[in-house]
C-alpha cells in the first residue's frame, strides 16, 4: 500500500462512515474499481485504524453532548434516579440500542463480512441501502426529537444496526432509517445514529486490536497507517458537520440515488470483467 492509496482510502472511510452510503462497501469497491492488488492482512489493519480515526472524529464533534450525557448518567446512578434527567435517559437508550449489534457481532464474529466481502455482493447490498433510505423518507413522520424517544424506539434502531453486518448496507443509513421510522426528525435520527456508533466502534476496535498487532510486517507500513488514520479523522469530522447541515434542507433520497448508481456501476463492471 502506497502513501497515495492510504490517503484515498482514508478519505473514503472518513466520508462514508457517516454519510449513509456504506464505508465497508466502499473500502471493498474502491480497490476493485482501481485494480489495486492489496495485501488482505494489511487491508484489515488499515481498516481497523481508519475506523478508529472516524471514532476520534465523532468523539470530538459530539464532545459537549457526550460530557452532558456522561455526567447525567453517573449522577443518576449515584442519586438512584437513573431516569431523572433527559441526558441520563438518552445514555441508557444509547446502551440499549447497542445491545443487538453486540450480540449479533459476537455470534457471527466477522463470518458474514468475510463471506460477502466481494465487490459484486457489495453492489447488490447497495440497493438494499437505497431501499432503506427511501423507505425512511416515505414512512418517516419527522415529529420527534431526541428527548421524546422511548425504549421501543431505541431497540428498533438498535436492530436496524444489525443489517450493517453486510458490506454495502450502510450502518448510518440503516440506523437513520430506523430513527425516521420511529418518527424522529432527520437531524435527530442522524444524531442518535452517530452517538450510538461510538460504543460499537470502540468495541470493534478493541476486539480487533489483538489481530491487528499480529499482522506480519505491520510496522513497515506505519506511515501509511498513520496517514490513513489522520485523514479519516479529519474528513470524518467534516462529513458529520456537512451532513447535519445538508439534511436541514434536503432529504436522504440523494444518497439513495447515489447507492443505486454505484451499485449498477459495480455490477456492470463486474459483468464486463
Amino acid at each position: 500500500m502506497s502513501i497515495f492509496q492510504s490517503i484515498i482510502l482514508g478519505i473514503v472511510q472518513g466520508l462514508t462512515e457517516f454519510l449513509p452510503i456504506s464505508s465497508s462497501g466502499h473500502l471493498v469497491i474502491i480497490p476493485y474499481l482501481l485494480k489495486w492488488d492489496l495485501d488482505p492482512q494489511l487491508v484489515f489493519s488499515f481498516d481497523v485504524l481508519v475506523q478508529m480515526g472516524t471514532l476520534v472524529a465523532v468523539l470530538i464533534f459530539y464532545r459537549v453532548k457526550l460530557i452532558e450525557i456522561t455526567q447525567a448518567f453517573i449522577n443518576g446512578i449515584v442519586k438512584r434516579k437513573p431516569f431523572g434527567d433527559n441526558n441520563s435517559v438518552l445514555g441508557w437508550y444509547l446502551l440499549l440500542a447497542t445491545i443487538p449489534a453486540v450480540v449479533v457481532g459476537l455470534l457471527v464474529n466477522g463470518l458474514v463480512e468475510k463471506t460477502f466481502n466481494s465487490p459484486l455482493m457489495v453492489g447488490f447490498f447497495l440497493f438494499v441501502t437505497a431501499g432503506l433510505l427511501i423507505l425512511g423518507e416515505i414512512l418517516g413522520k419527522h415529529k420527534k426529537d431526541l428527548d421524546q424517544i422511548n425504549n421501543k424506539d431505541a431497540l428498533w434502531i438498535g436492530f436496524s444496526q444489525v443489517l450493517s453486518i453486510f458490506p454495502g448496507v450502510s450502518r448510518s443509513g440503516a440506523t437513520i432509517t430506523g430513527g425516521l421510522l420511529c418518527g424522529l426528525e432527520r437531524k435527530d435520527a442522524a444524531d442518535f445514529s452517530f452517538l450510538m456508533s461510538i460504543p460499537v466502534m470502540i468495541g470493534a476496535g478493541v476486539f480487533s486490536l489483538a489481530n491487528l498487532l499480529e499482522t506480519p510486517g505491520l510496522f513497515a507500513y506505519i506511515p501509511q497507517l498513520l496517514i490513513g488514520f489522520v485523514v479519516a479523522g479529519v474528513v470524518g469530522y467534516i462529513s458529520i458537520a456537512w451532513l447535519l447541515n445538508f439534511i436541514k434542507r434536503q432529504s436522504f433520497k440523494w444518497f439513495a440515488l447515489y447507492c443505486v448508481v454505484l451499485g449498477i456501476l459495480v455490477l456492470g463492471i463486474g459483468y464486463v470483467r
